[in-house]
């Protein structure tokens, strides 16, 4: 400020005082006016937890479960004969059981111990250290928070009905003893490893930019692939392509199957991790998906078998279900629909035709369905992100170049779970042994492997 040359230096001096004590004034009022704008500023980028999505999350991890026990074991229980009825339903049961365990003692940490390894989340959070009511889980939306116990046992539900799904495809002619040990081994050296390289912000496939919003890799092609080795290892059941091995109810099937599919709105709709729009996208493209494809097996059955089967309808709905899966959070309805009726054709010629022609035993088509379905919804998720298509992608999206990423997910994938899981499964011959003996598995698991029996006749 310049100050005229006629004032005084006294009169300078004391203006000059005036002045500064009024500018101190000034910028401490400012200040006092500006701390609780800062304040709020620091209040509000500190993610607050939602209630909402507490409450939703709590409910998408029960939904998981309840797609394992009772929905998967029902499923499967009523593919088998009878005598093996209870042996499908321990298995489902104790597998869950015995994840859910291992999960707590050192599986989160290994999916998602906060290592900054490509490839698994390492030791820190071990027997969940660390871990309390107080801590939170940051998830893929920015500012948005989650206890961590809640995001845990989401995840956790997850674990749990991955390797039950592999049972299928030997189902009726393995030890129990087996399938356990074996699915210790296989979550902690082939699942946690796989949630962790596409789920978890330093994982691999995470970063290479794949896209699998629920599932496709680290559930299904993961168990499609380790069932295809397993019923590989494990042989034909006695008397296959001489015995009648029909299903000894499809009532209890579609029953299992219904509930599959509700199930699995948390199992889509929970991967959101928040109760948003989202959510409601991947609930809306689960209802949807699925129908068609059980209109799609339907159709196709009719076409060549003459009739549309019971099993083929509860097939088609599977089929949707695991299609939709890595897809629902980033494509449209419209899309969901095609995904479905593309699906169903693809899974009914593997069952029906690629299976006999190479002559193996995948006694619930686990990976003809859950395998195929989850390698065709990953890649198609590729292509219907695209916003052109109804998809959520951003508007540079290259089809071509996440096509490309989506097909080395799958390709790591398949390799990682194959070469591990047929180490695990010699591994587990060698030490146990994977088979019954023939008497036993001619008698039926119930009796021989658990002592009782599913029906009693009068």
């Amino acid at each position: 400020m310049n100050i005229p040359s006629r004032i005084t230096t006294a009169a300078r001096t004391a203006i000059c005082a005036a002045l500064a004590l009024a500018s101190i004034g000034t910028v401490a009022a400012f200040a006092q006016e500006a701390a609780p704008a800062a304040e709020a500023v620091v209040e509000a980028a500190t993610p607050v937890i939602d209630k909402g999505d507490v409450a939703w999350m709590m409910t998408s991890s029960a939904l998981v479960l309840f797609m394992t026990i009772p929905g998967l074991a029902l499923f499967y229980g009523g593919l088998v004969r009878a005598k093996n009825m209870l042996s499908v339903l321990m298995q489902c049961t104790v597998i869950a059981s015995v994840v859910m365990v291992v999960w707590v003692l050192w599986g989160y940490s290994m999916a998602f111990g906060g290592g900054t390894s490509p490839f698994w989340g390492g030791l820190g959070k071990m027997f969940l250290a660390g871990v309390s009511p107080e801590t939170t889980a940051a998830t893929f939306t920015d500012g948005v928070v989650l206890p961590e116990y809640v995001f845990i046992a989401f995840q956790m539900t997850f674990a749990a009905i991955t390797p039950a799904l592999i049972v299928g495809a030997f189902a009726e002619r393995i030890k129990f003893s087996a399938v356990i040990a074996f699915v210790v081994l296989w979550v902690t050296f082939v699942y946690f490893p796989i949630a962790h390289m596409v789920w978890d912000g330093a994982g691999y496939i995470f970063n290479l930019g794949a896209i699998d919003f629920a599932g496709g890799t680290v559930v299904h092609i993961n168990a499609g692939v380790a069932a295809l080795v397993g019923c590989l290892f494990v042989g034909k059941r006695t008397g296959y392509g001489k015995d009648n091995m029909a299903p000894h109810s499809m009532t209890l099937t579609m029953v299992g199957a219904a509930m599959l599919w509700v199930g699995w709105f948390g199992f889509n709709a929970g991967s959101n991790l928040e109760a948003t729009a989202g959510a409601t996208l991947a609930m809306m493209n689960t209802f949807v998906a699925t129908a068609a494809a059980v209109l799609s097996w339907s159709a196709v059955e009719a076409m060549i078998r003459g009739k549309a089967s019971m099993l083929g309808a509860a097939s088609g709905m599977v089929a949707g279900l695991v299609a939709i899966t890595p897809a629902c959070g980033t494509i449209g309805p419209v899309g969901a629909i095609v995904l479905g009726l593309v699906v169903s054709p693809i899974c009914y010629y593997f069952v029906s035709t690629v299976k006999t022609k190479m002559g193996y035993d995948d006694s619930l088509d686990v990976f003809g369905i859950h395998g195929v379905g989850g390698i065709i919804g990953a890649l198609a998720t590729g292509i219907l992100t695209a916003p052109a298509l109804g998809g959520t992608g951003a508007e540079d999206f290259s089809i071509a170049g996440q096509v490309w990423i989506q097909f080395v997910a799958v390709i790591i994938t398949i390799l990682w779970c194959g070469i591990i899981s047929a180490i695990l499964y010699k591994l587990v011959d060698m030490v146990i042994g994977l088979r019954p003996t023939v008497e036993a598995e001619r008698e039926g698991l119930d009796l021989t492997s658990h002592g009782e029996v599913a029906y009693h006749s009068s």
